[in-house]
């Protein structure tokens, strides 16, 4: 099996195995004020320290959720919810064209169901959000605005967004801006402090820890309205009994991946230009798309005339190789992605396209096959595809 989907998923590291194995064994609630309850919230308090470490934030600032999709709905309807509270004015929601659905879904949901008015704001053919884009956005009705939400780096054709910049704006209106930083965790510098940003999206599996585990980081004084009650966990914002071992497992995956990130990175780079390079050697109309100087370095997602990109992948499939044809959370659902239309795609190109995602164990031998496996690959959807027309 040749593993090319580490975006979607990454397989848990050996020392994140051994830390969470010593934990499954061991008995107690970290809201219990006994021992065994005390020694609990000892092991999270810990993983917090890690987890806010690892991203240059206090722990106070780490508030522990299922996973990154929770972390968004928490942020996108939380904030929107303490704005609107505060001033019934606030009911825009701006988010970017190219968000991941844990995102756009939240945005839709409170337009449909809560009176917000959402906005998406358009990106260039790079999938980049300009500044001075959401600096008119904003100005149309600056009291109106109830938060910002645009993500770190995209899911599926890896951009990066100018982050910094955007948040620069956001601030300078009062704005709350959340930026979903589950894809860059481990793969580029990510600076909560330094960012400016109101709240941060992390998740455990992306950077090799648990399935269940991720976080939301929230600035001082930014405190949106819980989507979960019930005990009062995580400052009253996010109620539920803490999963210890899951968050000790969590807290050394995101360890490991700021202290590795540099080499990490540098090899991910090196592998992606080798995959994009053997498929243009077999394939020699494929088009990269994304931004070529600003995007994650282990994310290669190609577009090939005349497939469709579900064929290709079964293809490929079929040959051992495992990739995707854009977020796994949308998978099995034959739409064109919405992050290449944004760009500008049409839906035929859209839907012809293929993300390949290196991470750990990826090797010059994955790249290789690929290389061997595309191009006959390639010809078998474009014959298919021609004799269905």
């Amino acid at each position: 099996m040749v593993y090319l989907d580490h975006a979607a998923t990454t397989p848990l590291r050996p020392e994140v195995i051994a830390e969470m194995t010593g934990e499954f064994g061991e008995l107690g609630n970290p809201s219990s004020l006994h021992g065994a309850g005390r020694r609990a919230r000892r092991v999270v308090e810990e993983a917090r320290e890690a987890v806010a470490d690892a991203l240059n934030a206090t722990p106070h600032e780490v508030i522990f959720t299922s996973g990154g999709t929770e972390a968004d709905n928490l942020a996108v309807k939380g904030l929107y919810w303490a704005r609107n509270r505060a001033d019934s004015r606030r009911r825009r929601i701006l988010i970017s064209a190219v968000e991941h659905h844990a995102v756009l879904d939240p945005a839709r949901w409170m337009a449909d169901h809560q009176g917000a008015e959402y906005e998406e704001l358009p990106v260039d053919a790079r999938g980049r959000v300009a500044p001075q884009t959401l600096r008119a956005a904003i100005e149309r009705d600056p009291d109106s605005v109830a938060l910002v939400s645009v993500m770190w780096a995209n899911n599926e054709v890896g951009t990066l967004q100018p982050v910094m910049e955007l948040a620069a704006v956001a601030a300078r209106f009062g704005v709350p801006f959340h930026t979903d930083a589950v894809q860059a965790l481990g793969a580029v510098p990510v600076d909560f402090a330094a960012s400016g940003v109101s709240a941060l999206t992390v998740s455990g599996h992306k950077i090799g820890g648990p399935v269940g585990a991720g976080a939301l980081l929230l600035a001082r004084g930014v405190d949106p309205v819980p989507v979960l009650h019930g005990g009062g966990q995580e400052r009253d914002v996010r109620s539920g009994t803490l999963m210890t071992p899951l968050l000790r497992g969590f807290a050394e995956a995101a360890r490991l991946a700021a202290e590795e990130r540099e080499k990490h990175a540098a090899e991910l780079a090196r592998l992606r230009g080798e995959l994009v390079e053997a498929v243009r050697h077999a394939v020699p109309d494929v088009r990269v798309n994304g931004d070529a100087d600003s995007r994650l370095p282990g994310v290669a997602h190609l577009t090939f005339p005349g497939c469709e990109g579900d064929a290709l992948l079964m293809l490929l499939d079929a040959h051992g190789i495992e990739c995707s044809t854009g977020s796994a959370c949308s998978a099995g659902v034959s739409q064109p992605s919405h992050v290449l239309l944004a760009m500008g795609a049409d839906p035929e190109t859209a839907r012809a396209s293929l993300r390949f995602s290196l991470g750990r164990g990826s090797t010059d031998g994955d790249v290789r096959a690929l290389g061997e496996a595309i191009g006959p690959a390639v010809a078998r959807a474009r014959a298919a595809r021609a004799k269905r027309r």
